[in-house]
């Protein structure tokens, strides 16, 4: 089937100049054409004839020129989120840049502390080597296992802290920001690189920056960029931005010879890449005013196309999403210009990449149901609502099994077991712990806990207590392990009665079990360690990721001791997590002084085995 023409009505067309024109500076003619010559051959090359068939989960965006970072899983890799490898090189001295006499010293911003908020304090990295570390954040393999290691990072990355010794400023940032973007966090990237004056930037943070301004779908934010990205950064991002943001700034003129300069540098002038900054710039009357967007051809989804679609409110084709991963679905969540019924599906991939709260996204799908006007019915949106205002626990609870099982999503199959407990987090926390709900213990617990409820999910101990062995398992391993204070029976008696039950139908949930509460300091008696050794569960204290872990753990910096972690759960699901990885880390969690995130992790392993 053809894919859709996109029309911009002028109603649209109309928010779209109010929400982008707003703050753009002017664009010289002078500056314009002399950058004719720096514009990089090759933007907007045609792909390949034949779009690839459809792959596992979706990888983030591609920018050009970079090697890709294939998870390992036995899935065929799917493309990464990549820049153009010379930006990485030894950090060099920054070049001199001319001042601009805009805000006098007092009002500027420093840039050897950069960061969001207090975070997990200036002292997270302690006094390890910056190109150690921003050699660690380049090589992560991103998205990680664990939803909640994922929240705990990047609160890491976004805390304002000092410079690390033997790297540049404008490169730490970078660095952060640009695994933020890998992580799926566009919004943590973009205000991390905007905490930084533009004449401070260096080529890897314009490139870097420019990605953040994709991924957010804001275009306006590529404009105090646009000139001093195209000279010093090679990303091809930048002609076309330059032409779109004269546009945007009223000079027409001047837009219309820049994008005349970047067609013709291009080997499609008429493809995908073009039409999106043509439209674009259409907004404010440049450009071809009655362009329009055609996909058919188009085999890869690239990030300007990423960007330039969703800020135009454009609906990119389905299986093009399929030639990413899930980071891009996850920018896709937040896309301001996307009405919120079509961003539920991302908002879910965004929620249990750690990027949306169970907060935010009941707020998401309650918009769609007000958009809609649909409070009733067999909708997502309206079975939601029933989970929080339906007459009785077990209307509720039932229409909570709707979203566990998938049955919520009706035809359309999208069953993400996890995600729903994640979405249906706080509607668990109001069911009253009772024995009558016993046989859904363990998806309560386990949605509670995904959204950190850890006081109300210790509320069901006596409820687990007093279950049988074999059917209150799922539900007493979670609380073993994701209570602040042990409250549920570990002696044991009980841990052998489950590595029994386990042994044979699920030993890597046992393993990861067992080596969750030695790294927490839960198990104290003999029979309780022996029960490590009889399981081949034990701690990693020879490798070298396990010595800098270790040693990060003890001088408390906190920031080195997530990184490292984030290392070790660098996979595409948790059965690739060996046990002494595990153990190790919850150690190093809980000796640090993060025993909350340490948990929380662990809780989540129980959840999703």
């Amino acid at each position: 089937m053809k894919p859709p023409r996109n029309k911009l009505s002028g109603r649209s067309r109309a928010r779209l100049l109010l929400a982008l024109g707003t703050g753009l500076t002017a664009l010289a003619a002078a500056a314009a054409i002399a950058q004719e010559s720096l514009l990089p051959p090759g933007f907007g090359q045609a792909p390949p004839a034949a779009r690839p068939q459809a792959s596992p989960t979706p990888a983030p965006s591609q920018a050009p020129a970079a090697p890709a970072q294939n998870p390992a899983s036995p899935a065929a890799p799917t493309p990464s989120l990549v820049l153009d490898p010379a930006i990485f090189a030894t950090v060099a001295p920054p070049q001199p840049v001319s001042r601009q006499a805009e805000l006098p010293d007092s009002a500027r911003r420093s840039i050897d502390m950069v960061g969001l908020g207090s975070g997990y304090g200036r002292a997270s990295w302690g006094t390890r080597d910056g190109r150690f570390l921003s050699t660690m954040m380049r090589r992560l393999d991103a998205p990680l296992a664990s939803r909640w290691a994922s929240i705990a990072l990047r609160r890491a990355l976004v805390t304002k802290v000092p410079t690390p010794d033997n790297v540049s400023a404008p490169d730490w940032v970078a660095e952060r920001a640009w695994l933020l973007l890998r992580m799926g966090e566009a919004d943590g990237a973009a205000m991390l690189v905007q905490s930084v004056d533009v004449d401070r930037y260096n080529a890897k943070l314009y490139a870097v920056a420019g990605q953040a301004a994709l991924a957010t779908a804001d275009v306006s934010g590529l404009c105090p960029l646009a000139d001093g990205g195209a000279i010093r950064s090679r990303e091809p991002i930048w002609p076309m931005a330059r032409a779109v943001c004269s546009a945007l700034s009223g000079d027409t003129a001047i837009a219309d010879v820049l994008m005349d300069q970047a067609r013709r540098r291009t080997r499609d002038p008429r493809g995908i890449d073009v039409q999106l900054a043509e439209r674009m710039m259409a907004v404010n009357g440049a450009g071809r005013r009655s362009v329009e967007v055609e996909w058919t051809g188009v085999n890869q989804l690239t990030s300007w196309r990423f960007g330039m679609a969703n800020a135009l409110g454009l609906t990119i084709p389905a299986d093009l999403y399929r030639t990413v991963g899930p980071q891009t679905i996850a920018w896709g969540a937040r896309a301001p210009m996307i009405p919120a019924a079509e961003r539920m599906t991302a908002a879910l991939t965004a929620a249990r990449l750690g990027v949306f709260s169970s907060s935010a996204l009941v707020d998401l799908f309650s918009q769609a149901a007000e958009d809609s006007g649909e409070f009733t019915g067999d909708s997502p949106a309206a079975r939601l609502r029933a989970c929080y205002v339906a007459d009785s626990d077990d209307a509720r609870l039932s229409a909570m099994r709707a979203f566990w099982t998938g049955e919520a999503w009706g035809e359309q199959g999208k069953g993400d077991r996890y995600a729903a407990q994640i979405l249906t987090a706080r509607a668990a926390a109001r069911i009253r712990p009772d024995s009558d709900h016993a046989g859904d213990a363990a998806e309560l617990i386990g949605a509670m806990m995904a959204a950190g409820l850890d006081r109300k999910a210790a509320g069901w101990a006596p409820v687990v207590s007093a279950m049988s062995g074999e059917k209150g398992d799922p539900a007493w391993a979670i609380l073993a392990v994701g209570t602040p204070n042990i409250s549920v029976d570990i002696s044991a008696d009980r841990l052998s009665a489950v590595a029994e039950r386990w042994a044979e139908t699920n030993p890597h949930k046992l393993r990861l079990l067992l080596g969750a509460l030695a790294g927490l300091d839960r198990l104290q008696t003999e029979d309780q360690m022996r029960l490590l050794s009889d399981n081949g569960v034990g701690f990693d204290n020879r490798s070298n990721w396990a010595r800098i872990l270790l040693q990060a753990a003890d001088r408390k910096e906190s920031g080195t001791v997530l990184l490292m972690v984030a290392a070790g759960l660098q996979r595409t699901g948790w059965g690739g997590i060996s046990s002494p990885m595990f153990a190790t880390m919850i150690r190093a969690l809980h000796n640090v002084g993060l025993d909350g995130e340490a948990r929380m992790i662990a809780a989540e392993a129980m959840t999703r085995l």
